[in-house]
């Protein structure tokens, strides 16, 4: 098969595909339930993640700084024990409450975060077992609607493996290409030349494209669109 005839065969098993996909697509209302529990369930947990990961982040940061803060207040206590004149011993006392006051305030925030911690955890597993329980709800039900549609089952089967069949004969830059323009055209990649127009843009062509298109064995794009011609 020449390169055109290739591409428009795609082109059909695609389309065809697509037509199947929707369908399988299409859910039952219970499905489409448990379909959004799933979907709600794992959003949650990505963002619940996401501030458990930003919690431990600030644990360890926090726990460093108050063991720098632990060493300072010590060396300060030390400090007010060994002096004995009262002036050296009024300034330590002060610099001996600084130390404990920036403990302190090192340290209800590294609670809090290991609270935040806890609750976080507690609620990623509460979540997982929300999104374990509808996920094998919905396997099972899904697999009866499988069933129900075996016809549009079998023939996604038999469509995806002629796509594949269909791409090993074009070459690499042709099927990347293809799928390109397919996902930029709403899947309309190679359409037919209608009046001198392209029916995917209705852009006009020119007379040396038409010229082109009718003795070229390579296929021919639209020059507004992309889009891969031929003529019907």
């Amino acid at each position: 098969m020449e390169p055109l005839a290739i591409l428009r065969d795609l082109q059909i098993t695609l389309d065809s595909l697509g037509t199947v996909q929707r369908a399988l697509a299409a859910l039952p209302p219970d499905l489409a339930v448990l379909d959004q529990r799933i979907r709600a369930a794992e959003k949650q947990t990505a963002e619940k993640t996401r501030l458990l990961d930003s919690a431990k982040n600030q644990i360890q940061n926090l726990t460093r700084e108050l063991a720098v803060a632990q060493k300072e207040e010590e060396r300060a206590r030390a400090a007010v024990k060994t002096t004995n004149q009262k002036v050296q011993y009024t300034a330590a006392i002060r610099e001996l409450d600084d130390k404990e006051r920036m403990k302190a305030s090192i340290a209800r925030p590294l609670q809090a975060s290991a609270a935040q911690s806890v609750a976080l955890t507690e609620a990623l597993v509460a979540l997982e077992a929300e999104r374990a329980s509808a996920q094998a709800q919905f396997d099972e039900l899904h697999a009866i609607f499988l069933d129900e549609h075996a016809n549009q089952v079998e023939g996604r089967k038999l469509l995806l493996a002629r796509q594949a069949e269909l791409e090993a004969s074009l070459p690499a830059p042709e099927v990347a290409r293809f799928h390109r323009i397919a996902a930029v055209r709403q899947g309309r990649v190679v359409v037919p030349v209608e009046n001198s127009a392209c029916t995917g843009c209705r852009v006009k062509l020119r007379g040396p494209l038409l010229f082109n298109l009718r003795d070229s064995k390579t296929p021919v794009s639209c020059e507004s669109c992309q889009r891969i011609l031929y003529l019907p």
